[in-house]
């Protein structure tokens, strides 16, 4: 192989690649699974809001925004930028992933986020915003409505942040 070729492949496939490739798969199925059965098995459009606990319930919601509805538009051609961003994010996160030769627990949060990205893209294009069903609420308040997807998102960033504050052993050991 050249050395154009092996500077390619290195962005493109690290020696995690495999483990992150399975998680963002793993979310992305399990994730558009349960939206599609919620949405044309279970019908939850139809029953409205189902209580499950006292702070639990299952509702469908279809965000056309980012993040607790910021940005929120209706527009289908916004659904597509919106779209194509969790996508080129998705390849960003991919290329960090490969070219780092980041640990398990690097791979592990990306390919959260990766599959978790494409699931809400991938909704964005066919439904034309997020499928979200889970509802928390205590005493009056309701936090903002969410899916699988962003659990998975929300897990990895939060996997992301811990890697970046414990530091690695090879940091300890090889002090600058």
């Amino acid at each position: 192989m050249s050395a154009e070729g092996s500077r390619l492949s290195r962005w493109l496939w690290g020696p995690y690649s495999q483990l992150a490739l399975k998680v963002a798969a793993a979310v992305f199925v399990i994730d558009q699974a349960h939206k599609w059965w919620m949405l044309l098995v279970y019908r939850i459009a139809e029953k409205g809001r189902v209580t499950i606990t006292p702070f639990l319930d299952l509702v469908f919601v279809k965000n056309t925004g980012i993040s607790y509805s910021l940005l929120d538009q209706s527009s289908y051609s916004w659904q597509l930028v919106l779209a194509l961003f969790s996508v080129v994010v998705s390849v960003a996160l991919w290329a960090w992933l490969a070219a780092a030769g980041t640990g398990r627990l690097m791979a592990w949060a990306l390919g959260l986020i990766i599959g978790g990205a494409l699931g809400n893209g991938l909704d964005r294009v066919l439904i034309g915003g997020v499928a979200d069903f889970f509802s928390f609420h205590a005493f009056g308040f309701y936090w903002y409505v969410f899916n699988i997807a962003d659990v998975a998102i929300v897990a990895g960033v939060a996997a992301l942040l811990y890697d970046s504050f414990t530091g690695s052993r090879n940091d300890a050991a090889n002090p600058m």
